[in-house]
């Protein structure tokens, strides 16, 4: 089962969900502020995350951004008494997997859980992540990849955009996908187009050059990361 990171800062709430996703076979660890979830989340590696909006230190979604800036790949479920449509749009459009208001029903999170860790790809934290096809990996902790024992020289656009392409490896990744990744980060500048990703596409192909991989380029639709020609 996945060990789950409960971001909660409803006591009652926070240990009742514990128990139960714990009785369902998960691993479960909390925390109650969004600081607190920022520590764990440096140093645990898990498999999905039940994040609430309103929390105190670090409100949940500058949390989510946070998250979606280093860990690209780790689902997170949002679960809020935030139910306006609104809300919904802004927490799906800053990177959550699903979400869930408050009230809810049990059986329906779990559910939701389960779907959500279905569809993860990637180890959530922590470790590499190496493709069969070639010799890549990449740190899901930090911006640091290697091709075999060499490392990669990356900036945090590459491999964010790296990172993209390895999640979604065989399938076609959206422009529009990689713009928002990029611009999720609150430090990036606005207004980055499709003409500065195709500089930074030219790049990274350079660089995978000795991978065994190729980014290639599906018109009108994005990128995808498959093996190169031989």
């Amino acid at each position: 089962m996945a060990h789950l990171l409960i971001v909660e800062d409803d006591d009652l709430l926070r240990d009742g969900l514990a128990a139960q996703l714990g009785q369902a076979g998960h691993q479960v660890t909390t925390a109650a502020n969004g600081a607190l979830a920022q520590e764990l989340l440096e140093s645990t590696r898990f498999d999905g995350v039940v994040l609430d909006l309103g929390l105190p230190t670090v409100d949940g979604m500058q949390l989510l951004r946070w998250i979606r800036k280093r860990l690209l790949a780790l689902p997170v479920l949002i679960l809020t008494a935030r139910d306006g449509v609104e809300d919904r749009v802004e927490g799906l459009n800053a990177g959550a997997d699903d979400y869930l208001t408050k009230p809810f029903n049990l059986a329906e999170l779990k559910a939701r859980l389960g779907s959500m860790l279905r569809r993860s790809r990637l180890p959530a934290f922590g470790g590499s992540l190496e493709l069969p096809a070639g010799r890549l990996r990449l740190d899901a902790t930090q911006p640091l990849a290697w091709l075999g024992d060499e490392p990669l020289e990356l900036t945090q656009r590459e491999w964010a955009l790296l990172s993209l392409l390895v999640a979604n490896a065989g399938q076609v990744v959206g422009r529009e996908d990689v713009l928002a990744a990029w611009q999720s980060d609150p430090g990036e500048s606005p207004g980055l187009g499709s003409n500065a990703l195709e500089v930074y596409v030219h790049r990274l192909r350079r660089k995978l050059a000795d991978s065994g991989l190729n980014i290639r380029n599906v018109r009108g639709l994005g990128y995808m990361l498959e093996t190169a020609a031989p």
